[in-house]
């Protein structure tokens, strides 16, 4: 190993070669970037490789990997550059904390703000003769309704992983034209998830914060006076009137509070607050269905361990099936099958790519494995088959 190597790593806080010798021969250190790359051969197994050298790295504030690198060498007798791959093990700063204005989360903050805006102009029959009309009104109300429920549960992950020193970023809003405004909002897991405990933290925390502000919003919603439908979209033979399933714990919000969901007289409509509740119960589900990176797959995964992936093998089978059964026997039109095959391809997809795998595989304590049943539990009741239906 060269000496400026050497010296290059010490002046870092990684650990230094001589510490990883039981488990870890180390041929050469270099600096790549903000990278550290040990390259040389492991002693053990990869997973045990990875289990003995966490500590110390994530103490020094590093994740770490076991990984292949393109080495390159220079011939001593031709001259000639070879290249080949070597093992390495690859540690990068943890990082974390926001140390700078995240301008591509704001700006797509910002274009979400003005397609829900639209989406509300819609729901609230405001017509638009500009842009600035996206302002007027209270369609402003959908789109805080909206993007509160997503918020909150994109910042339970994100708030849990900080708590567990896992680097994550800042919440990714998706803006998009449509009756809602927007795809979601995600975040980006950019560290090692540590153990089952902290992978059962993150996944859920998500679902259940973002559970708790979807009922706030839908009791505020129900509480609003209902809106008026204009006669001239009641007549109009080009409106398009969307029909939505609403799911069992919307339906108790309903009944507690003692505010319709619908009403018999057509030129009235349950205040679009509602919906912003509604999204985020069907977030909700869609998250929690226990397959691949979904929020359901990382606590399946945290609770069951291996046994996660027999679970999620079964899923996309289920869709299949749900969608079929809609299709052949309910009289609901095609919106709802398509919606569950969809959705069938797309958890075949994250069955196959497969869940993340934490470092440590302690199993979780009591608490735990009960808090994660009765999550599951609020996910059904934010479940109903048939979502939405487009009625001509």
């Amino acid at each position: 190993m060269s000496d400026d190597r050497v010296a290059d790593a010490a002046a870092t806080d990684a650990p230094a070669p001589e510490r990883l010798a039981d488990v870890f021969r180390v041929e050469s250190l270099r600096n790549d970037g903000d990278r550290l790359v040990y390259v040389g051969e492991p002693l053990v197994g990869p997973d045990e490789l990875e289990r003995r050298v966490w500590p110390a790295f994530r103490d020094a504030g590093y994740d770490v990997r076991f990984a292949t690198v393109q080495d390159t060498e220079t011939d001593p007798i031709s001259g000639v550059e070879l290249r080949n791959r070597r093992h390495a093990l690859v540690a990068q700063p943890a990082g974390g904390g926001v140390d700078e204005i995240p301008w591509t989360n704001v700006v797509m903050l910002a274009l979400t703000v003005l397609t829900t805006l639209f989406a509300g102009s819609m729901w609230y029959y405001e017509p638009l003769s500009g842009p600035l009309d996206l302002f007027t009104g209270d369609k402003w109300k959908f789109t805080a309704a909206v993007l509160s429920v997503l918020g909150v549960h994109e910042l339970g992950h994100y708030v849990l992983s900080r708590y567990h020193r896992v680097n994550a970023s800042l919440p990714y809003f998706i803006p998009i034209p449509s009756f809602i405004g927007t795809l979601g909002a995600v975040i980006r897991m950019k560290g090692r998830i540590p153990d089952r405990k902290a992978l059962f933290d993150i996944g859920v925390a998500g679902p259940l914060a973002g559970l708790v502000a979807a009922v706030v919003v839908s009791v505020v919603g129900l509480l609003l006076p209902p809106i008026q439908v204009p006669e001239s979209v009641l007549s109009s033979a080009t409106a398009v009137e969307i029909r939505f399933g609403y799911p069992p714990l919307l339906q108790f919000l309903s009944a507690v509070t003692n505010q319709p969901l619908t009403y018999d007289d057509p030129t009235r409509a349950v205040n679009p607050v509602v919906f912003g509740g509604w999204v985020g119960m069907f977030v909700t589900f869609l998250n929690l269905i226990p397959v691949g990176q979904l929020d359901g797959g990382h606590v399946t995964r945290a609770m069951f361990g291996q046994r996660a992936a027999s679970i999620a093998a079964l899923v996309p089978a289920v869709l299949f099936g749900l969608a079929g059964y809609l299709y052949l026997f309910a009289d609901v039109g095609f919106n709802a099958p398509f919606l569950w095959g969809f959705w069938g391809v797309v958890t075949l997809g994250l069955a196959y790519v497969g869940s993340a795998d934490p470092i440590y595989e302690e199993s979780l304590d009591r608490k735990r494995m009960a808090v994660g049943a009765l999550t599951f539990v609020l996910g059904a009741l934010c479940f109903v088959p048939v979502p939405f239906e487009l009625l001509a």
